[in-house]
């Protein structure tokens, strides 16, 4: 029995179509119906963190943020914590949706745990940066629907070949961006990374060049005067005894008054 001669489809080129298109053109893949609140209900508004910053000074790497977690206009928690230990070199500050960055931490943590056990040596520097990035890069499919943002800062203390302190700051979608003085994210960091400019070109002396107190007393003021700008900033509250987390090198600080 002879084969029916194959019928060619003349509205089709294939330079000018991919596979996805071709499927629509032929009815087989459905599109996505657009998303709806629940009748009677609001749309769903995450919780987010902010605001965080990092710098580099005579003992280090200093990393700070506020603890305030909103969802829109609505303060859900005033004592996040937005500045984590990775391990005893590496901190992560997270700005954006608290869930999705917690457990962005505690990945990273088992893994350089795993790798620390198992290789008997330390993650490097570089294997450490792409982890990270890894894990942004895997979450972008949450960030296109709005619910799972996440901009961190990560800090760490490189020992091995030049012991020197690293600084990096990513975007969404997990490309990461080395800097040499200082990083800001979250939606006070305009205020923050302005102060952090001012003082490290004209203050007394450069970022670098502060020792643990001077940089600890710049990290206040410039979380405090983002706290005036932005509504998302908690500043500091004496009454409630509450202040921006500081971890330097590792070590847990808590700010005092």
């Amino acid at each position: 029995m002879d084969k029916p001669p194959l019928v060619l489809d003349p509205n089709f080129s294939g330079a000018s179509e991919d596979f996805p298109a071709v499927l629509r053109r032929k009815g087989l893949l459905q599109i996505a119906p657009e998303p709806t609140a629940a009748i009677g209900s609001h749309s769903f508004v995450p919780t987010e963190s902010t605001t965080i910053l990092a710098f580099k000074f005579a003992g280090g790497v200093l990393v700070a943020g506020d603890r305030r977690a909103t969802a829109g206009n609505t303060v859900v928690f005033d004592r996040a914590d937005k500045v984590l230990e990775i391990d005893r070199h590496s901190i992560m500050a997270i700005a954006g949706v608290p869930a999705t960055a917690w457990e962005m931490a505690r990945v990273l943590e088992h893994s350089f745990q795993y790798f620390r056990r198992t290789q008997l040596q330390e993650m490097s520097v570089d294997g450490k940066v792409r982890a990270l990035s890894k894990l942004l890069r895997d979450n972008f499919g949450f960030v296109m629907q709005g619910v799972g943002v996440v901009v961190p800062i990560f800090a760490t203390y490189d020992w091995n070949s030049k012991p020197e302190a690293r600084l990096y700051f990513y975007d969404a979608m997990g490309a990461q961006f080395e800097v040499t003085d200082y990083a800001a994210t979250g939606s006070g960091s305009p205020a923050v990374r302005g102060i952090l400019y001012y003082k490290n070109s004209w203050g007394d002396k450069k970022l670098k060049e502060l020792n643990e107190d001077e940089a600890i007393a710049i990290a206040l003021r410039a979380l405090d005067t983002a706290a005036e700008a932005d509504t998302s900033t908690g500043g500091v509250d004496r009454s409630g005894k509450i202040f921006p987390l500081i971890k330097i090198a590792g070590v847990f600080k808590q700010s005092v008054a």
